[in-house]
């Protein structure tokens, strides 16, 4: 049993963590004479550590999660999708939406294909949820910085929410404030070719380098933000603001989170320097929820393919489940931490 835990720990410190890469870093700053108790030598430490951290494991991550992404393209996926229905269906979209290591703004063209193809509007919108929220690699990234149980507990709620969001759209009858030129657009059935191995990996090559393209910036900034943070902002000024004693934690953490635009990975260096100066586990996970799930650009873009109405109707809808699921998991971090 405890040979058994010494793997996991070893797993979760050298391989996901790369705490090996840390101790590299600053031993090497230091041989350059770097003073790693100031505020910038500190800072440039985790700027440099987390970026490289950061980059080789979404890498290693979108590589795989593209490969099986391959066997999955639109046309395939929306056969599969009309197979079900009710909340098998729901379920199985927001399962889906794990093997698209997309933002909110890029599953947002998916969402309005999935719509026009003729899917229900709640069925689309639990994959529009889960899509942005969760996904294989902020499985393995939250656990390199948080652990296992709370990393499976944030993929399970994030599917959860994206079902129940889903299910309560199509109960409130919301396809008829879907606008007219989505539900009439036409669609194309295209078989996809039969890809070989080689054709599937070159696929996930390009995969992971737009990705990075994409991405590079907003890590770099959220690397930058949890670098001030981590060795700048004091932690009682952390504690009391989003710290679990303070009843509106979550509440500003949803708030602040909202305006941003960023994907999981972008969010995480920010998370874990927010965890290190005490703010509460759930506070740490609305923030990143209301990131990207309800970043300001998307809802924008949302706005153009569907009616006031039922934009306010997803964003209440999300909004709610993210503050309920930040008091949750502050209510029981115990558990966690």
């Amino acid at each position: 049993m405890q040979f058994t835990k010494n793997i996991g720990l070893f797993i979760q410190d050298q391989i996901l963590g790369m705490h090996w890469l840390d101790v590299l870093i600053k031993n090497g700053l230091s041989a350059l004479g770097l003073d790693l108790s100031t505020w910038y030598g500190g800072g440039l430490a985790f700027f440099i550590y987390d970026t490289i951290k950061i980059f080789i494991l979404l890498s290693v991550l979108i590589g795989i999660i593209s490969y099986i992404q391959s066997y999955f393209p639109p046309e395939r996926t929306k056969k599969i999708l009309g197979r079900f229905h009710g909340i098998s269906a729901n379920i199985l979209s927001a399962l889906l939406g794990t093997v698209t290591p997309f933002c909110s703004c890029s599953s947002i063209p998916l969402f309005i294909g999935f719509t026009s193809a003729g899917l229900p509007v709640g069925v689309t919108f639990s994959f529009l949820i889960s899509s942005p929220l969760v996904d294989l690699g902020s499985l393995v990234l939250l656990a390199s910085i948080f652990g296992w149980k709370v990393a499976v507990a944030y993929v399970i709620v994030g599917l959860i929410l994206a079902v129940i969001g889903g299910t309560l759209i199509e109960k409130f009858g919301m396809e008829k404030y879907v606008e007219n030129f989505i539900k009439g657009a036409s669609t194309v059935d295209i078989e996809s070719p039969t890809l070989t191995k080689t054709e599937r990996w070159q696929y996930a090559k390009e995969q992971v380098l737009a990705t990075i393209k994409k991405v590079a910036p907003y890590i770099l900034v959220g690397v930058g933000i949890g670098a001030m943070i981590h060795n700048v902002i004091p932690a009682y000024f952390v504690e009391v603001a989003l710290g679990s004693d303070n009843p509106f934690s979550v509440l500003i953490a949803t708030i602040i989170g909202i305006p941003m635009y960023a994907d999981i990975f972008g969010t995480i260096p920010i998370a874990e320097a927010l965890l290190s100066k005490g703010a509460g586990l759930g506070t740490i996970l609305s923030f990143m929820m209301g990131v990207t799930a309800l970043s300001l650009p998307s809802m924008i873009m949302l706005k153009k393919a569907v009616k006031p109405k039922l934009l306010a109707v997803f964003i209440g809808i999300v909004s709610v489940g993210i503050i309920l699921i930040g008091y949750l998991f502050n209510a029981f971090q115990f558990m966690f931490i």
